[in-house]
């Protein structure tokens, strides 16, 4: 019973088309598109704007797998991996942690001729007007709300969702390059994106719980953050 969920689900093509639906029409045409440009307007400031575009789609996210995938089905959000590990994969989140770090120092050097993009513009804005709200608004946004609601889509739901019907390695493969692609127009932070969602589901997969991939993603978004201040 321990390693059921790396073969079975409760889900349907219905509840994964719907999610993906959800984040590709209404989260990306919508929210990224259109709401971003709203709260821009409000504003005037790429922090707040960006901040509260974040926490719009962690409660679209989240919401969605509750309400398609889980409530329908009473289950709990332990099936999306949302549960208790065991004190030794502190060693897992460690080492994790440390990769993902030097993997981003390792391709940001091999892909710095790339343009920064819209989506950096968070930083941008923080490392215009650094101060303690500045930073802590950021550290919020990059260390806590993304890690929770993306570890809990990507990797609680569709990693799980396609770890059951194609395998482990076309899973964490897919599941990375969707990961990747919902982070357009950010060509510059793609190739980070996709190398860190593969360490995130594997550290699921050795572990059985999202929480050591909220902490490893959360952890080190928060460290880049810091270092942001600093550039």
């Amino acid at each position: 019973m321990k390693m059921i969920w790396k073969k079975k689900d409760c889900w349907s093509w219905e509840e994964f088309i719907w999610l993906i639906l959800l984040e590709f029409v209404i989260v990306i045409g919508c929210v990224k598109f259109v709401v971003q440009t709203i709260y821009s307007n409000w504003f005037d400031d790429e922090l707040y704007a960006g901040t509260l575009m974040g926490l719009t789609i962690a409660i679209i996210l989240i919401l969605g797998v509750y309400f398609i995938a889980l409530r329908p089905k009473k289950l709990s959000l332990a099936e999306v991996g949302l549960k208790r590990f065991s004190e030794n994969n502190w060693k897992i989140i460690i080492l994790f942690s440390i990769i993902v770090m030097i993997g981003v120092v390792i391709i940001s050097v091999l892909t710095s001729f790339i343009e920064n993009s819209l989506e950096n513009s968070k930083t941008e804005a923080m490392q215009q007007n650094i101060t303690f709200f500045t930073v802590f608004i950021s550290f919020v946004s990059a260390a806590i709300i993304s890690p929770i609601y993306e570890e809990i889509f990507y990797r609680g739901f569709l990693y799980r969702w396609l770890r059951t019907r194609l395998g482990f390695t076309r899973a964490i493969l897919l599941s990375s390059l969707i990961f990747t692609v919902i982070h357009i127009p950010a060509y510059s932070v793609m190739p980070v994106n996709f190398f860190s969602g593969i360490i995130f589901a594997l550290a699921y997969e050795r572990t059985n719980s999202i929480l050591p991939s909220i902490i490893i993603h959360g952890g080190t978004n928060g460290i880049m953050v810091l270092l942001a201040t600093l550039a």
